[in-house]
């Protein structure tokens, strides 16, 4: 389990490291690696982690879904935030072969904060092949 702190309404963290330091110590050579977020406001995805693409992927996150206007507005005011993270998904699903996570060149683990700053819980589940 990772602890987030996010320092910003809308971020972008890369959690790769954490993902490679996890399968290391479980000392799996070969299965899968779920990496999962536990808040309805915040996404899991696999992309480049680099500085302007991250601005690019806030920006058409804002464009697609406008901060106001929602009916779950009326109760906390993040309608905008649960609506962005359904986009986004909750979890990826990777490889471990030889004992590494399998991403491509470019690919990162980038955990996707919507309604920050706060403290958050992702889980990085190993398993296994038999």
């Amino acid at each position: 389990m990772l602890i987030i702190e996010t320092s910003k309404c809308c971020e972008v963290l890369d959690i790769t490291p954490q993902a490679k330091a996890a399968i290391f110590a479980s000392k799996t050579v070969s299965g899968i690696c779920v990496v999962s977020t536990r808040h309805t406001t915040t996404g899991i995805l696999v992309n480049e982690s680099e500085g302007g693409l991250i601005d690019d992927i806030q920006s058409i996150m804002s464009s697609i879904v406008p901060d106001d206007g929602y009916s779950h507005d009326l109760i906390d005011n993040n309608a905008h935030a649960h609506l962005k993270a359904m986009l986004i998904g909750s979890s990826s699903t990777l490889p471990i072969m030889n004992g590494e996570l399998m991403l491509g060149t470019w690919q990162s683990v980038l955990f996707v904060e919507f309604d920050g700053p706060k403290t958050r819980t992702v889980d990085v589940s190993i398993v296994p092949d038999k």
